[in-house]
């Protein structure tokens, strides 16, 4: 028998947590996970899940107003912000309860309370000591604000979901994916957005090509940016909150969401004193097996802060598992990620940036295309699409893919497949596309672009 009560204790009950610990059970391992909030973590309850499912909501916005291009002679309807909250609330609540029901299935023993690691080999939950032969960290991230005056008024991603009343104007700090979806998210409701950022144009990392795109599609779409900007202080006052700015003009806002970035929730674990090393950023530093510092301490996901995504920490956790109760010849793969930003329009991109690919390969080859989408035409919306290849020329392979346009997402994912199997320029240009839509654009483009 083993010294101790399980084979791996879980600590955090989000996507990569729930993974692992079921995948850690199927094999025959005695796992327990603790899970102080509701099963699913930030994906499932306050994020990926709900801002898509708002996304929907404020896409229909739109919809309204494109529809009398097609003869609906409709109205844009009013909008019940409750009844979208409350919708929300029962299909997060029923994917809450299919977490608990995978988790009774996987037979997972789940500690409904927050977890602290006391030593290399004990988690202390409700008071009560619980030993395990290896730890697992998959306590995700948390909403960074920083510190100003007033930023008790401001909100997060954490709370925007149930607001209390619509905001009717708000602002949005940050020019990240998460601040530039909820600002297209509110606009497309009904909310008058400004979007506040220190940068130039919106979501750093990404394609320059696709950062100005998406920028300008925004801006045309009525969302008001300031630039070059931040916020110094806000004050409460009588008819909402007045934000003052650097460049020293001042807005008033009726709610003002911080997505200033997301940082590793680390604190309080009792990390530092059982001599789990971390990063500047509060991060776990991990080896290629997701071990820690202490050798029978391991951690994935958000908490490690490689790539903030969920289907990262999905992976990861198989990794993990394979690792520990394994043949151990599954490693991570973090080449060609796919992912997709629902803004409006969605950004959709896998691979390699321009700067990226110029920096790695040298010679390559660029293809574009920038067009009025069909639906558009009629329609009357002045929105368009954009598309981008990047090929390194001495391979042809494909190594960038990037787009702006409706359903970004979902035709991101399928080159996505072809890209991860080395596709090469000649692949695409000899594969048929499907007539007519956005995506074919990806399958015909033939002229190569300058730089």
């Amino acid at each position: 028998m083993s010294q101790y009560q399980y084979d791996l204790f879980v600590i955090g009950a989000g996507s990569g947590g729930v993974r692992a610990s079921r995948m850690a059970a199927a094999t025959g391992a005695r796992v327990a996970v603790a899970e102080g909030s509701a099963m699913g973590g930030t994906c499932v309850n306050l994020g990926c899940v709900p801002k898509k499912l708002y996304a929907y909501a404020a896409d229909y916005g739109h919809g309204f107003i494109d529809a009398r291009g097609f003869g609906w002679q409709s109205a844009r309807p009013a909008f019940d912000w409750q009844q979208l909250k409350a919708n929300r609330a029962t299909e997060i609540s029923r994917l809450n309860g299919i977490y608990d029901g995978l988790m009774d299935g996987a037979k997972v023993t789940v500690y409904r309370d927050f977890a602290t690691i006391k030593d290399a080999h004990t988690v202390t939950v409700a008071g009560t000591d619980i030993s395990a032969e290896r730890i697992l960290v998959a306590v995700g991230g948390w909403p960074f604000v920083p510190d100003i005056a007033g930023k008790e008024h401001a909100i997060t991603s954490n709370e925007i979901f149930d607001l209390a009343q619509f905001p009717a104007r708000l602002a949005v700090v940050g020019g990240g994916y998460i601040a530039s979806e909820f600002a297209s998210i509110f606009h497309g409701l009904g909310s008058q957005v400004t979007q506040i950022y220190r940068k130039d144009k919106l979501l750093r990392g990404f394609d320059e090509d696709i950062r100005q795109f998406v920028t300008d599609e925004m801006a045309k779409d009525g969302i008001a940016f300031r630039f070059n900007n931040n916020v110094a202080a806000i004050e409460k006052t009588a008819t909402g909150l007045l934000l003052q700015l650097d460049d020293g003009e001042s807005l008033e806002v009726d709610q003002v969401l911080f997505a200033t970035g997301r940082v590793p929730r680390t604190m309080n674990l009792g990390l530092e004193a059982v001599g789990v090393e971390l990063s500047e950023s509060g991060a776990i530093k991990v080896n290629d097996r997701f071990q820690s510092s202490v050798p029978s301490i391991y951690a994935l996901g958000d908490v490690i802060d490689r790539f903030q995504l969920t289907p990262v920490a999905l992976a990861e956790a198989m990794t993990v598992v394979n690792q520990l109760f394994g043949d151990g010849t599954r490693v991570m793969d973090y080449e060609t990620i796919p992912t997709a930003v629902f803004t409006h329009p969605n950004v959709g991109t896998v691979g390699l940036t321009e700067a990226q690919a110029r920096e790695k390969y040298g010679d390559i080859a660029l293809f574009k295309s920038d067009f009025r989408p069909l639906k558009h035409t009629l329609s009357g919306s002045s929105e368009r699409s954009f598309m981008k290849l990047i090929v390194d020329r001495a391979s042809d392979r494909v190594v960038g893919l990037h787009m702006v346009g409706a359903e970004a997402g979902e035709i991101t994912q399928g080159f996505a497949v072809a890209m991860k199997a080395g596709a090469t320029k000649a692949v695409f240009d000899s594969t048929i596309g499907i007539h007519p839509t956005s995506a074919e654009e990806f399958v015909t483009m033939r002229t190569e672009a300058k730089g």
